[in-house]
């Protein structure tokens, strides 16, 4: 008998509904819908990491090596698919025994050797739970790939968070410039004043500042490869007596007071455990008045945060020991170590346009993205961000930028009383001055 038709009534039975694409087997047989986009199943491989991973992580495996793949639109498929994967349904034990013996019958006759997992899967992970070490570790698996690669995924302006969007941005480096201008507002950088940017990537951030608010920027990475490329731009740019670069912990930061500190995309490293530690060293690190900027993935609340667990996926391929939490929870904490939170602005809608011109970088320069980092990971970054898009389109995950001041010991105000000045241009305040 055909595979493929077999194959959709197991996937229909865990699924507790009817197979929402079409799907093509390893011998040339399909089933399901004539439209859209279609399931391959390109190896029975891909079945027997189901026998000994079932779920998420069993998926992935077989994405990564190239077992399963998706022909059309990655979108439309993510889109019916991915949601009863994750939700699944109960299946009664004597139920999931006769699927488990089905798919053991397709995946070969006798009990299958588990295959070992793609070369792209975290392997061993040393060291208590967001220790330096192991911070360092996870920081380096996902961001020490390449920096070509990165420039092929994130354009020239090689700023990897989301861009700043409105109906005449011209284009996505003109988006993330907008992003980065207007973190500076909120932070209200003057010449001279002191910047701090933790997590500060390929140093897009400490340059922006540098060059057009003539502000003194330090910027840290665990990330040796990003730190070689932000010296390199600084040196390029003659910024080298405004710009520092360091491949340094936000625990190792010991030379404030600073004027102002952004942290942008880098807090989804820190972990719950770590967090308020985070926050207290941020606070202590910056002069009274002084503004934070924390640019931060968000996820929903649940019922019982207690049942929070990170996605096998991205825990295992993409951010290692990553953590999300929801906005309040992060308010809560900043104003616990004494900050005063003064605006949070939601991107979520951002976010989710930023990820699809990513992934549209990404299949326009598919051969030389493979040949840079190997199959495996190009396609472990084109299922993360069009995921991820997802995600933002739904409402399930979101980003906030979080706008918090030190108080001063009066009390006095410290922001203009007009309620988000920063949304205007601020060429009284210095921009444009190293341009």
């Amino acid at each position: 008998m055909a595979v493929a038709p077999r194959l959709a009534a197991l996937v229909e039975q865990s699924l507790g509904m009817p197979l929402p694409v079409r799907l093509r087997a390893w011998d040339g047989s399909e089933t399901g819908p004539p439209d859209g986009p279609v399931l391959v199943v390109r190896h029975r491989r891909a079945l027997r990491r189901l026998l000994f991973k079932p779920g998420e992580l069993g998926l992935a495996r077989a994405w990564v090596a190239g077992e399963l793949d998706v022909e059309g639109d990655l979108y439309a498929a993510l889109r019916v698919l991915l949601e009863p994967i994750q939700s699944g349904r109960p299946v009664p034990a004597r139920e999931k025994l006769a699927m488990g013996r089905e798919l053991l019958r397709l995946a070969g006759r006798s009990l299958p050797v588990p295959p070992p997992p793609p070369r792209e899967e975290v392997r061993r992970r040393t060291g208590p739970l967001h220790s330096q070490r192991r911070d360092r570790a996870a920081i380096s698996h996902h961001y020490d790939v390449g920096n070509e690669f990165y420039e092929l995924v994130l354009g020239p302006s090689m700023v990897y968070s989301c861009a700043l969007w409105s109906p005449d941005t011209g284009d996505l480096a003109e988006a993330q410039a907008a992003k980065l201008d207007l973190i500076c507002r909120k932070l209200g950088l003057r010449p001279d004043q002191r910047l701090l940017d933790v997590g500060c990537g390929w140093g897009s951030m400490v340059l922006h500042a540098a060059r057009h608010y003539g502000v003194r920027a330090v910027g840290i990475t665990l990330s040796e490869e990003q730190a070689a490329h932000a010296r390199e731009r600084v040196a390029k740019e003659h910024l080298e007596d405004r710009v520092e670069i360091r491949v340094q912990d936000y625990r190792e930061t010991a030379d404030g007071p600073f004027d102002a500190i952004s942290s942008i995309g880098m807090a989804e490293h820190v972990g719950a455990a770590r967090y308020r530690e985070y926050t207290d060293r941020l606070f202590a690190l910056l002069r009274p008045g002084g503004r934070l900027l924390n640019h931060q993935i968000a996820r929903r609340p649940l019922p019982d945060e207690k049942s929070y667990r990170v996605d096998p996926f991205i825990d295992a391929y993409v951010f290692p020991d990553g953590e999300l939490a929801p906005v309040g929870r992060t308010v809560s904490l900043l104003e616990r170590s004494g900050f005063e939170v003064r605006d949070v602005e939601s991107l979520r809608e951002h976010y989710a346009l930023t990820l699809r011109q990513w992934v549209a970088n990404l299949e326009r320069n598919w051969a030389e993205a493979v040949r840079l980092t190997g199959p495996g990971r190009a396609r472990v970054w084109r299922l993360y961000m069009a995921a991820s898009a997802l995600a933002f389109e739904r409402g399930g995950i979101g980003v906030n930028q979080i706008l918090a001041v030190r108080p001063v010991a009066t009390g006095a105000s410290v922001l203009p009383l007009r309620p988000r000045a920063w949304v205007e241009t601020a060429d009284d305040r210095g921009h444009e001055l190293r341009a």
